[in-house]
């Protein structure tokens, strides 16, 4: 295998597995978030409360940039392209 075969390969990679994180961590449609928000009722007073907790949601920017470095991989295996000469 060469160096292209090798660039493509990691491409196809990166970009599957950036999709692949992407929606089993959550799929979230808008920013990378790394806490969410949780309900708890009192019991007692019958008050919802909100509270945090730490939890990492990839967003479209975390898909955005695993496709990028795919992309750039791929782009990257054109330059060890083999150009065949041509022989009489």
């Amino acid at each position: 295998m060469n160096g292209m075969h090798i660039l493509r390969v990691l491409a196809a990679f990166v970009s599957l597995g950036s999709l692949g994180l992407w929606l089993g961590l959550g799929a979230h449609t808008g920013w990378s978030r790394t806490s969410e928000e949780v309900r708890t009722l009192d019991e007692v007073t019958g008050i919802e409360g909100i509270g945090y907790r730490k939890a990492f949601k990839p967003g479209l920017d975390f898909l955005g940039a695993g496709i990028a470095a795919g992309g750039m991989l791929a782009g990257l295996s054109f330059l060890f392209a083999r150009t065949k000469h041509r022989t009489s």
